[in-house]
């Protein structure tokens, strides 16, 4: 059981963190327990399960199964310690408040595309618990224990291979239709080239994933703030964000894209730090309407 110890500077929360690595205290792919972060992951070494902790100001990780070494190898981007985030502009006294209130929260760079992009086409579209419990169904179902003592409760994300043999009317059962499910079966057969955007700049990375047709500059953006650790990634079209920004920042009950856009501007560079303090803020926009519900996928 391999063990590293990594020094950081400026605050970290460790769980605020690594919370959008997870979907949910249902996944047992992240878990957080005994002040420990819990992760289990697929590396280019092969599975991995991880317990960081902080401990007298530094960060201790354990690690376990083949690719122990590599995911302690990619603690420091996983966690964003090889720089204190720069200070936000002080553009608007809510997030300059929000800045002081969560003062350790880091964009993660976790480095597993599959493991973003995968949750991220089952929420394309539909409500989060309807995309959770398909996401949560698909661990359970074909994914498997993770390395390490039982006691973690770890485990892992389907493997590609596995994901692209399920046929679609497998994912039936999950609530989701076969759009999605072809989606994930697709890139799931060409997981080397997704995985292969780490390695390249940002608009680049972006760039390969929206050429995939059914994954657009949402999906991309989602992906973005989790695996390549994008400090400036905003999930344009999302149904929730521009409301919860023109609200917060502006006091306006509903925004658009542009200008959700337009209030972020000042924090170029940074919105997704931004994005992510609105989250924890607990502002939310007035509701009006109806809203989104389950829909039943029939099986073929």
């Amino acid at each position: 059981m391999p063990t590293s110890r990594y020094h950081f500077d400026g605050p970290l929360d460790l769980h605020r963190t690594l919370a959008p690595l997870g979907r949910g205290p249902g996944d047992r792919t992240l878990r957080f327990a005994g002040g420990r972060a819990l992760r289990a992951t697929r590396t280019a070494d092969g599975p991995a399960s991880l317990a960081i902790a902080i401990s007298d100001g530094e960060v201790v990780a354990e690690a376990w199964g083949p690719g122990a070494d590599r995911a302690l190898a990619g603690v420091p981007d996983l966690l964003g310690l090889t720089a204190a985030p720069e200070p936000l502009v002080p553009a608007h006294p809510t997030i300059t408040h929000l800045a002081r209130r969560f003062p350790g929260v880091r964009i993660p760079r976790s480095g597993a595309v599959i493991e973003s992009l995968v949750p991220a086409i089952l929420e394309q579209k539909v409500i989060g618990t309807e995309a959770r419990r398909a996401y949560f169904s698909l661990i359970r179902m074909h994914g498997e224990p993770a390395p390490g003592p039982a006691e973690l409760g770890l485990r892992l994300p389907p493997a590609p291979a596995t994901l692209a043999r399920i046929p679609y009317y497998d994912f039936h059962p999950f609530g989701v239709e076969r759009r999605r499910a072809d989606l994930i079966r697709r890139v799931a057969s060409r997981a080397p080239w997704f995985e292969a955007i780490v390695n390249l700049p940002f608009a680049d990375a972006y760039a390969r994933l929206v050429a995939v047709p059914g994954i657009g500059t949402w999906t991309a953006a989602e992906v973005g703030v989790r695996a390549l650790g994008d400090p400036d990634a905003v999930s344009v079209g999302d149904f929730h964000l521009p409301n919860l920004v023109a609200f917060a920042l502006a006091a306006e009950p509903r925004g658009t894209d542009s200008r959700m856009l337009e209030l972020l501007e000042p924090y170029r560079g940074q919105r997704a730090r931004v994005v992510r303090l609105l989250e924890l803020s607990g502002i939310q926009a007035p509701r009006y309407g109806p809203r989104l519900s389950f829909r039943r996928i029939e099986e073929s």
